[in-house]
């Protein structure tokens, strides 16, 4: 029998990749998605259901009509700059949204859920490669709404029997390998598909936000996790959730941190063609540096990235900029 898996946020970025890994395992991803920034075109793998994580009684319907025996959540807002300035938009949406689906995962005797963390949840870390024992103190909304969820998941695991796995993603970037899938938002927050769309000339130039990090190139440092590898570890969360029923809570990075300056080289020479650069200063809550120790996902889930070199990373995110982008985008 294969089982139903209800993915919120399925048709985003992230979301379309964890279905496309879900059905190669037998699975039958649901996705669930209001499209305020996913695509309905990026849902291949499993039905698509409209809704938003915080309509509580479209929520029941879809939980009896598919039954899921697991829920992945992934429905969220993740720009941290406009968080700053929208801190209700992310404590409504992403806070108050998962609670809304806590609920009615309980009303509906569901008890697995694997839960789209970040690593803005450590703030400005006081050591470099960051472990799960690591404090947690976020400088910006966006990190402080998905720790409160953390928080929540928690106190539902001790009087409501839900078995939950927090997972903190580092920087998600790339396409799927195949080009069936990949970002497709006109105007992405996230270094990589920025850098895609300067290169295929959608953009003039790419705003590079601070120089003056204490860094060797004056640059912001980042950990680049190819988001084919970030999905299998969805996969192997919800197995592991399955089968012991223990809750966990994990990084997911590689290890190797990149300044900007370094994916802007790697970008240059994937392309064949220089990058029209611009310096800004800082944003507000932007740290220096992320790097993980994702050694618990290997111990845990026996979980490896092998996709996940910057190199590989650029290399599928201009694949599918030049071959399933606009086809899909325009669909």
């Amino acid at each position: 029998m294969t089982l139903p898996i209800l993915v919120t946020g399925g048709a985003g970025y992230i979301g379309s990749h964890v279905c496309k890994s879900l059905a190669a395992k037998g699975y039958l991803p649901v996705s669930y998605d209001d499209l305020s920034s996913g695509n309905e075109n990026s849902v291949k793998w499993g039905p698509f259901e409209y809704g938003n994580v915080l309509d509580s009684q479209r929520l029941k319907e879809i939980f009896i009509k598919y039954n899921p025996s697991a829920v992945i959540h992934m429905a969220g807002f993740i720009a941290a700059g406009e968080s700053v300035i929208l801190p209700y938009k992310y404590y409504h949406n992403n806070s108050f949204g998962s609670l809304t689906l806590l609920n009615a995962m309980k009303e509906m005797r569901c008890g697995n859920i694997i839960f789209s963390s970040t690593a803005a949840v450590y703030g400005e870390p006081e050591k470099i490669p960051i472990d799960e024992n690591e404090k947690t103190a976020p400088v910006n909304p966006y990190g402080a709404s998905k720790l409160v969820v953390e928080w929540m998941l928690h106190d539902f695991q001790k009087s409501d029997s839900i078995n939950f796995a927090a997972l903190r993603y580092f920087n998600a970037a790339g396409a799927d390998p195949d080009s069936e899938t990949g970002c497709l938002h006109e105007k992405p927050n996230n270094l990589v598909p920025i850098l895609m769309q300067v290169q295929a000339g959608i953009r003039d130039k790419f705003e590079l936000y601070g120089t003056d990090y204490p860094s060797h190139d004056g640059t912001a440092v980042r950990d680049y996790i190819h988001v084919t590898d970030l999905a299998e570890a969805h996969v192997l969360a919800l197995e592991y959730l399955l089968k012991h029923k223990k809750s966990l809570t994990l990084n997911l990075g590689t290890g190797r941190g990149y300044t900007v300056k370094e994916v802007v080289s790697a970008t240059e020479k994937v392309t064949g063609k220089q990058v029209a650069l611009e310096n800004k200063p800082r944003r507000p809550g932007d740290v220096e540096k992320l790097v993980a120790d994702s050694g618990k996902a290997y111990n845990v889930l026996k979980w490896k990235p092998i996709l996940s070199d910057i190199e590989s990373i650029v290399k599928t995110a201009w694949k599918w900029q030049q071959s399933g982008y606009d086809k899909y985008r325009k669909a």
